[in-house]
Parts: structure tokens; C-alpha cells; sequence
């Protein structure tokens, strides 16, 4: 089989029977063709010609490009999962990769807001959202979230209308590799999903419609359907309503990088440097949780990492951020 139709097929392996996040797919796809003209360009286009010094000289070429040991290190990693694939499918003797080593990359601690801030981010989303406007209400629910919730943009945005629970005051998340996951609320978080939910979704549900409908306005006097939508009184079936959670500004899906665009410039207000994406909040609210005494494991599950060393790095900073306030207040630090 030639590599670049190998690679195509992992791509779908992946996607369809790992059931990887789409994320993880992109970079496994972005890196394998990458890889495939690299092995091209030097004569190697079956998967029989994929051995340990052809891999090496791809990840040489790549490391000569100044690229980051860290993305290297998930260069190394897409590899060793290709050739596992290979060797599995009988493609190939044995997969060429495994004496492949990751390089070592120092490990940068997440950027972690203090408790001022943080408030001070969520005050502001709550002064917005008390003009009643439909997308200032959905901006203050979608930062309580991720803040309470510690959620990844894309579960955020991939929640369904029937995620959250209002009596139990929890979402039901689908997280990475299909794993789902009950996480509580705290009550201000709540309070945002429900006024969002009774005022702000629905005004934006509407524009859904009316944009659907052409700019026309949805015929009222309808009945109901027995699979729930409505008719009107012509008879027709309309749209079913979108079934997400978070929708847009014009009705659709709310998608992750408009969530990026929201949490930026609101960490742009603040001080202190370092990403400025949904995933700051996440990092504060898992170091937040440590820090108030919560135990490491609850706080694995409650992020769903699969591996407690994922959630460990918190312990850092938590360590980082005690030292730092030693060395500011303790008279002979």
C-alpha cells in the first residue's frame, strides 16, 4: 500500500473506530501528510519503505526548522501511533517506530488567575448581562461555566440542551475519547444557566428561526407534531430547534472560537501574561480547587483527565504560587 493511502486510513481509524477527539485527528492528519511528502520527496511512497531512519530523518529535518521540543515530542507520539496501526493492519513487519524517543521539554505551568481577578472578570460579565441583552446573558453563563465547571472549550460547546440538569445543578459532559462526565455547579453558575436559558436562549433561538425562515417571522397558531416540532397553519413542518445548549449570535451553534474571542478580551483586561484562551479558566479552576483543599483525585475526575499525572501539574503550581507568596511575606524568606 502506498503511505499517503495509509495514512488516509489511519485518519479514518482513528476518527471512526478510536473515537478520538476531532482536535486530536486534525494534528494526527496535519502531521502523517506532512510526513507522506517528506517520504515522498525522498523516494519512500510505500508503506514498506516506512523504517526507524526514514521516521528519524523526518523528525531531524523538522527539528532543523527550529521547531519546539514540545512539538516534536507530539511528532514522535503521532509516529509511534501510525506505526502501532501499521504493524496491527499487517502492513509492515513490526512498527518502525517504536525505538523512537520523545525529546524532553521543559514543562511551562499554566497561567492561573488569582481570586480577584477572576472575580473581577465574572462581576463584569454580570453588570453586561443585566441590560437583559440575549447575548451578554449567554456570555456570563458560558464564563461561570468554564470557571465552574472547569470545562474544555469544545465540551462547552458541544453541550446539549438537555446537559444541564437545573435540580441537581450539573452539566453531563462528553469529554475526550467519548468519556462522559456528571460535574456540579456552584449556585452563581447556575443562576446564569438559568436566566440565560429562560431570556437569553430563547431571543437567540428566535433569530435562528426567523434566519431559517428567510427574514420572514414564524407563522404562529401552530400544533404540534408527534415528533415534537411544530406546524404551522399551512401545514407545513418547521426547523427543529437547535439542539444545542450555547447558541450564537444568529441562531447556530456557539462555536469554540468565538468562546476564544470572548475569554481573550476578557483576560486582556487583566494583568499578567500568558495564553489568553477558555483553557485559563480551566487551569484556574482546577488550582483554585487544590488550593481550597479539594483532593486530587475528585479534582482528575472532575476535569476527566484519564491519568492522575495530568492532573498533578496543578500540584505545581499551587507549590509555585505558595513560594512566591513565602518569598513576598515571610520576614526572613
Amino acid at each position: 500500500m502506498r503511505l499517503a493511502e495509509a495514512v488516509e486510513a489511519f485518519v479514518s481509524a482513528v476518527r471512526f473506530e478510536y473515537g478520538y477527539s476531532e482536535h486530536t485527528v486534525r494534528a494526527y492528519r496535519r502531521d502523517l501528510r506532512e510526513f507522506a511528502e517528506f517520504a515522498e520527496d525522498a523516494g519512500a511512497s510505500e508503506t514498506a519503505d516506512c523504517d526507524i531512519e526514514l521516521l528519524r530523518g523526518w523528525l531531524w529535518s523538522r527539528q532543523q526548522r527550529g521547531l519546539a521540543p514540545a512539538t516534536l515530542a507530539r511528532n514522535v507520539a503521532t509516529l509511534k501511533s501510525f506505526g502501532s496501526w501499521l504493524e496491527r493492519s499487517r502492513l509492515v513487519p513490526g512498527n518502525p517506530a517504536s525505538r523512537l524517543r520523545s525529546p524532553k521539554a521543559p514543562r511551562a505551568l499554566p497561567r492561573v488567575l488569582g481570586d480577584e481577578q477572576i472575580t473581577r472578570i465574572l462581576d463584569r460579565a454580570a453588570l453586561r448581562a443585566a441590560s437583559g441583552d440575549p447575548e451578554q446573558l449567554r456570555d456570563q453563563a458560558v464564563l461561570e461555566l468554564l470557571y465552574a465547571a472547569a470545562l474544555r472549550v469544545a465540551e462547552l460547546c458541544s453541550l446539549p440542551l438537555t446537559g444541564f440538569d437545573r435540580r441537581e445543578r450539573t452539566v453531563r459532559v462528553l469529554g475526550k475519547g467519548g468519556k462522559e462526565r456528571v460535574v456540579p455547579l456552584g449556585a452563581p453558575a447556575a443562576r446564569a444557566m438559568e436566566t440565560y436559558l429562560s431570556s437569553g436562549r430563547p431571543a437567540l433561538a428566535a433569530r435562528g428561526r426567523r434566519s431559517a425562515s428567510g427574514g420572514r417571522a414564524t407563522p404562529g397558531g401552530g400544533c404540534a407534531t408527534p415528533g415534537g416540532e411544530r406546524a404551522d397553519i399551512a401545514g407545513t413542518t418547521a426547523e427543529p430547534e437547535n439542539p444545542s445548549l450555547f447558541l450564537g449570535n444568529r441562531g447556530g451553534t456557539l462555536g469554540p472560537n468565538a468562546v476564544y474571542r470572548l475569554v481573550a478580551r476578557e483576560l486582556q483586561q487583566e494583568p499578567g501574561g500568558g495564553p489568553r484562551g477558555p483553557h485559563t479558566l480551566r487551569h484556574t479552576a482546577a488550582t483554585h480547587l487544590l488550593n481550597g483543599g479539594a483532593d486530587l483525585r475528585i479534582v482528575q475526575e472532575m476535569l476527566g483527565h484519564s491519568s492522575l499525572a495530568s492532573t498533578q501539574v496543578y500540584t505545581h503550581v499551587s507549590t509555585e504560587r505558595l513560594a512566591e507568596s513565602y518569598r513576598q511575606a515571610h520576614p526572613r524568606a
